[in-house]
């Protein structure tokens, strides 16, 4: 996996300057209220995370009993140096943007704590609520949630918004912690970490001919089979402004073209079950070869996410009512 602070990516939101979120150092008239430096940092930090309630009933994760590794934390505006910023220097720091109302945030926001706890320590999930944490959120520049971001050493890694199969989510996750200096277990199948490599550079011709090769040899790689799934869904959106093909499918309920377009771009953006529910309404008002066209494309997306999804479940249920 390539270094995501130097490679350019699909996932690119442009460079965020972090100083502007460090909190500002005391006048000299003015005495600190703890030293930050040496173990009384570390201290300064568990403190702020203590005091927005990581680890507490509010929200975040325990810390282990015995003093165990902290992988869960609640990240605020009063606590981003210390618990962020400050602990980037040595161990990296993946942000989950998220808030009570976002559905999407509720799949996405599991996959990461799973990942976390069994990152045992080597990475921490700093989890943000943008509705309690507006200048956060605008300072990295969040546009849409879920987000995921990340801080190495102080510098911010770029993320990805939306939610992604677990398998990416996890390599974004190792690639992070390559970028931090951390050795990452070796994949088991490495012909999939190329692929994923080329599809997460941009690279489409690459992946799709490195996630062909793989299902040529194992036919039934359910991963390989979402990776190529992805590199069709980026080839249809490439170029197309979201909010003007949102209305445009919005205008005309009963045009094939832009009602795919529009559900590409809900997957895209995070919003599978919308995308999901679209089709499956066309499928309802289309017959023969229409209806075929449109049940197609939805098991398409259906393989983007992969057979294990619980949304892809529930909606293979609905699609096989509106045919049937």
């Amino acid at each position: 996996m390539s270094d995501p602070r130097t490679t350019p990516s699909i996932f690119t939101r442009g460079a965020v300057d972090l100083s502007a979120l460090r909190t500002p150092a005391p006048s000299s008239a003015a005495a600190p209220s703890r030293p930050q430096t040496g173990a009384a940092q570390t201290g300064a930090a568990q403190a702020d995370a203590a005091s927005t309630g990581a680890g507490g009933p509010n929200g975040g994760a325990p810390a282990f009993p015995g003093g165990g590794p902290e992988t869960i934390i609640d990240v605020t505006e009063a606590n981003f140096q210390s618990a962020v910023l400050e602990r980037s220097l040595s161990t990296p720091v993946i942000l989950d943007f998220w808030a009570d109302w976002c559905e999407p945030c509720k799949q996405l926001s599991p996959v990461l704590e799973r990942l976390a706890q069994a990152g045992g320590g080597s990475w921490v999930l700093g989890k943000v609520d943008v509705d309690a944490n507006p200048r956060l959120a605008q300072a990295l520049r969040v546009q849409g949630i879920p987000m995921v971001v990340a801080v190495v050493g102080g510098q911010l890694v770029e993320g990805f918004t939306g939610v992604l199969p677990e398998h990416q989510v996890k390599q974004y996750v190792d690639a992070v912690l390559k970028a931090g200096g951390v050795t990452v277990e070796a994949p088991a199948d490495p012909r999939l970490d190329a692929a994923d490599d080329a599809l997460m550079v941009g690279d489409l011709d690459a992946a799709e001919a490195a996630y062909k090769k793989i299902l040529a040899e194992s036919p039934t790689d359910a991963v390989a089979e979402s990776g190529l799934a992805q590199v069709d869904l980026y080839r249809r959106v490439g170029g197309a402004d979201p909010n003007a093909a949102l209305a445009v499918a919005e205008a005309n309920p009963d045009d094939l073209d832009a009602q795919r377009l529009a559900a590409d771009i809900e997957v895209l953006s995070g919003q599978a079950d919308r995308a999901y529910d679209r089709l499956v309404r066309l499928v309802k008002r289309t017959a023969g070869d229409e209806r075929d066209v449109v049940r197609k494309h939805l098991l398409s997306l259906f393989s983007v996410a992969g057979p294990d999804d619980p949304a892809v479940a529930t909606a293979r249920r609905q699609l096989a009512s509106a045919l049937f």
